[in-house]
């Protein structure tokens, strides 16, 4: 093989070995395949056309045009010419999915689902980097730049996990990148020929000269460069912002300055919940203490998602600036209305990791160091430049808003702009949704009543169960179909609740967060991550935005609305547990006695965590054990190789045991194969050139032995010379302890340092190495003359065959 064919194959192979840190990201991951395959024939474009040759702008060109075409093949083929050509349609099909990709990457966290935009995307970029890849280190011959797309390959995959990428994925786009740069290093020696030193072996690559034993210029620039790359892959992802949200877009990931304002895209922090509520761990996320006496409606608030469009809810894009002190009044809050202030202490774990800060809900004082921000519309705190709630430690002031069932009932209508933004309901939305809220809210006077009817028919009056075993479901008959159903967890019943207000005309909107916990023994609260909630929240001018309750055994009922509602049971969240400690709970949401089937319909405590960054989820997937088991066997294992390679030689060397004069002449020359290795471990290079004699006496004389272990390497060289240049070969005896007088004399003449670097990384281990590239070029040039003979046969069989036709 030429050597830009190996240099293709190596920029193709550390392409997809970068883009396996991507994996994680989209679910499932079959995506792969389709990159796989059109990167192959992007790069076999390239190939050819370098073979022809064309000028390098050609080159890209005609890749860039291969590319293109076959993304067209897969994801536009109905709307391009004869299936293939991209036209107008074509480029409007792939606008509309890269709109659809970016829509999704804002809705879902990761592992985000295999869609057809996000595919394109994903397939897309790769592509990219590979045509860099390609381009730099084949069509320009520089292969140590290419690793820099690689590494901004693996570095967006990195800031994109979860908790950042695996260690695996680095140790594969790191060998990627090694192995890019071994083919170009192996390409430019082959160019230069073989490089004529003190020993024959100095020209193969990582071999040892005599001068000091140091590799060559050009293996000890690759090595650099590697080195360099690792350590940038391994510090730029630790600089970079965790985007836990999301795939791309999380929350405080806008633009801006500290102070300079900026914006926040927030996703939607539902994704993952049924999948955690399906889990049966439990850890404490929060701990607070507070002076409120009633703390049953002490919701702790993180997100209000206020964008409906008739299949999710998520947060809308809005302006974002720095924590003012104090917060300013919530929106819509008379002074007529009864407040009182509380103030609690929250101290986060150091295993919760969230963008938005929790706190009761409306806050008016915030103190909390780190890098927060503040939205306003919302009233949340968003971490900025990869701030989160890891250890926190806050104090905040919130108002505990009680308006009375009169104050509501006669609560003027909202603001024309208000109501035009927060009542809004997509076309696609059923009808039957409306025509049920209409039904369910007969006879009511007013919002209040109509609000609170909707509340009771959830939770009481219509039948309904929670249930975490149901599918979620997806797309605009969802809400229709749990209404059918009537079964479902907190996800259903807040989101159906609020859109089905909206249908009648108010505000509402969904908010996420902590109920309040369970009472402690030495005054504390603390909450788990079964404590995650969803619940919804609708506007009242006078009191604001008002929390509701329609989820059943959930929460606790507002006291506002239990003058009409026959739930007024606090949750069980809100109930001291019996054998509570002043230690922090590992499980503070779940009893040990509850059964299975209690616990899977929800009654044996609370939700559990709101989204995939709430929680680190629950039971571990037995491939993801036996790949991180392989991967630290791999990893342990790698650096123990050239030592296990070296303890086999030995053994294999000195251990025959054949009768024949034939094997005696084999375990001479292994053993004295074994002394060049030993000294060569120790930093005596090796010189095949000279004869064993003038070996051995250079071996004495650069090794610095003495005695008895100077006079075993020269009666093993003697018997080297006899076995090969006698008339009547005779074999040594006592080799093996010839060998092992050598051995100890190394040993006792060399430092620590030199003891150490020969048993874990001996030099002579790079035999390895030159077996395989040897057996790798008998195998080329078989497989070249094999190729070689069938196509003779065939241009023969083909002349005969024209012949006989002409």
């Amino acid at each position: 093989m030429s050597g830009r064919g190996r240099l293709t194959l190596g920029a193709y192979a550390a392409t997809l070995m970068a883009a396996g840190a991507l994996l994680p990201l989209v679910k499932p991951a079959t995506w792969i395949f389709t990159a796989a395959i059109l990167l192959a024939l992007q790069s076999g474009a390239g190939a050819l056309t370098r073979r022809v040759p064309l000028a390098r702008p050609l080159t890209i060109a005609a890749q860039v045009v291969v590319s293109l075409l076959t993304l067209t093949l897969v994801f536009a083929r109905e709307q391009a010419l004869l299936g293939l050509l991209p036209g107008p349609q074509a480029f409007g099909r792939f606008a509309e999915l890269f709109r659809s990709g970016a829509d999704d990457v804002g809705t879902y966290a990761t592992p985000a689902p295999d869609t057809l935009g996000i595919r394109l995307m994903v397939v897309a970029g790769v592509l990219v980097i590979g045509l860099l890849v390609d381009t730099l280190a084949v069509t320009f011959r520089s292969a140590a730049p290419a690793g820099l797309p690689l590494l901004a390959l693996y570095s967006v995959a990195a800031g994109l996990s979860e908790g950042g990428a695996s260690w695996m994925w680095f140790l594969l786009a790191a060998s990627g990148y090694l192995l890019l740069l071994l083919a170009e290093g192996r390409d430019r020696l082959s160019q230069w020929g073989r490089v004529f030193g003190a020993a024959p072996r100095a020209a193969r690559p990582g071999a040892v000269g005599s001068g000091g034993g140091q590799p060559l210029a050009p293996v000890r620039t690759g090595r650099r460069i590697g080195a360099v790359a690792m350590g940038l892959a391994l510090a730029v992802p630790a600089v970079l912002p965790t985007l836990s949200g999301g795939l791309f877009g999380g929350p405080g990931s806008g633009p801006g300055e500290s102070g300079k304002g900026g914006t926040i895209s927030a996703v939607n922090p539902l994704v993952s919940l049924q999948d955690n509520l399906r889990q049966p761990e439990d850890r404490e996320v929060l701990r607070y203490r507070t002076n409120a006496t009633d703390t049953s409606g002490l919701y702790l608030r993180l997100v209000a998602l206020d964008q409906f469009d008739g299949t999710s809810w998520k947060s809308s894009v809005r302006p974002i600036e720095d924590v003012p002190k104090p917060l300013p009044r919530p929106d819509g809050l008379s002074g007529q209305v009864a407040t009182t202030e509380v103030t609690g202490n929250f101290v986060a774990s150091s295993t919760y990791e969230q963008k938005w800060l929790p706190m009761p809900y409306p806050a008016s004082r915030v103190e909390i160091g780190g890098r927060w921000r503040y939205e306003p519309a919302g009233r949340m705190l968003v971490g900025d430049d990869g701030q989160n709630t890891r250890g926190a430690r806050y104090t905040v002031a919130s108002l505990d808003v009680r308006p009375t069932a009169a104050q509501l009932a006669s609560a003027p209508p909202a603001s024309a702009q208000l109501r035009a933004e927060y009542t809004k309901v997509p076309d696609s939305l059923p009808l039957d949704v409306r025509a049920t809220a209409l039904q369910v809210t007969k006879g009511a006077r007013n919002d209040y009543e109509r609000a609170v009817k909707l509340q009771d028919w959830f939770a009481t009056d219509g039948g309904f169960r929670y249930d975490v075993e149901v599918e979620s479901g997806t797309g605009v008959q969802a809400i229709s179909r749990f209404l059918e159903r009537r079964e479902g967890f907190c996800v259903h019943f807040s989101f159906s609740m609020a859109a089905m207000a909206r249908t009648l005309g108010i505000p509402a909107r969904v908010a996420v967060g902590f109920m309040p916990g369970r009472p402690q023994a030495d005054g504390a609260m603390s909450v788990g991550i079964r404590d995650a909630h969803a619940w919804p929240e609708l506007y009242f001018e006078g009191a604001g935005w008002t929390r509701f309750e329609p989820t059943p055994t959930r929460g606790s009922t507002p006291e506002y609305t239990r003058q009409q509602s026959p739930t007024d049971t606090p949750s069980e969240s809100a109930q001291p547990s019996a054998g509570a400690t002043a230690a922090p709970s590992a499980a503070p949401s779940r009893s040990e006695s509850c059964p299975p089937q209690l616990r899977r319909l929800g009654e044996c405590g609370p939700d559990a965590a709101v989204a995939g960054d709430l929680s680190d989820g629950g039971g571990v997937d037995p491939l993801t054990v036996v790949l991180v088991c392989l991967g630290v066997a791999v990893v342990v294992l790698l650096p123990l190789t050239p030592l296990l390679w070296r303890t086999r030689a030995r053994t294999a060397r000195l251990g025959s045991s054949g009768r024949t004069a034939e094997d005696a002449v084999a375990r001479t020359l292994a053993a004295w194969r074994e002394i060049i290795d030993t000294a060569w471990d120790h930093g005596v290079a090796p010189d095949e050139s000279a004869t064993p004699r003038k070996t051995a006496a250079r071996i004495v004389r650069l090794g610095a032995l003495e005695g008895e272990p100077a006079n075993a390497v020269h009666r093993v060289a003697r018997a080297v010379e006899q076995v090969l240049y006698a008339p009547e070969p005779r074999p040594g005896t006592g080799l093996v302890d010839e060998v092992s007088l050598v051995r100890s004399g190394f040993a006792a003449v060399s430092s620590r340092k030199v003891r150490l670097r020969a048993l874990l990384a001996p030099r002579s281990a790079v035999r390895v190495l030159w077996t395989a590239s040897s057996r790798w070029a008998v195998l080329s040039d078989r497989w070249g003359a094999r190729r070689e003979a069938v196509t003779l046969r065939a241009t023969g069989a083909l002349r005969r065959l024209t012949r006989q036709q002409g």
